[in-house]
């Protein structure tokens, strides 16, 4: 055995052990201290403006909107070309890749009114908003073209 071992056998080698535990106890509680010298009060703290957490854009409503029309566009669309007489009642689904919505159409039906095609249906609209139902009415408008009415939450 080394003499170095020797001088550690027994007990001392605990005791050296214990007292690099206090000095290094000791040691970090002053530097604790120290860091808090200073102290701290309420009346020095400041909002940090930097961070922001769940913000809600100010235009939410406006791009809500904006989303909304182009469903309605696309929804309008796909009224329109529909085979009401090929359906036999069956949903009609639709999907916008660019405000990423979608649904079904569906309880589709023709009529003529004063002499204009009109087509009256209800929708599911599942969106990054949550899923509403609405019921819409588009008319032909000449042309080719067609005209939504009608489009309200249920």
């Amino acid at each position: 055995m080394s003499r170095f071992a020797q001088a550690f056998e027994g007990h001392c080698l605990p005791q050296f052990g214990f007292r690099s535990f206090k000095v290094l106890l000791l040691l970090s509680l002053t530097t604790i201290s120290a860091c808090g010298a200073g102290g701290f009060s309420l009346d020095k703290a400041e909002v940090d403006r930097s961070l922001v957490t769940n913000k809600i854009p100010d235009d939410v409503n406006r791009t809500t909107d904006a989303n909304r029309l182009a469903d309605e566009t696309t929804i309008r669309n796909a009224v329109s070309s529909a085979d009401v007489a090929e359906l036999k009642g069956q949903a009609i689904p639709w999907a916008n890749a660019d405000t990423g919505s979608r649904g079904a159409i569906s309880a589709l039906v023709e009529s003529t009114e004063r002499g204009v095609l009109c087509r009256e249906f209800a929708v599911s609209r599942e969106s990054f908003d949550g899923v509403r139902l609405f019921k819409g009415e588009i008319c032909s408008a000449g042309a080719g073209a067609w005209q939504m009415l009608a489009f309200e939450p249920v």
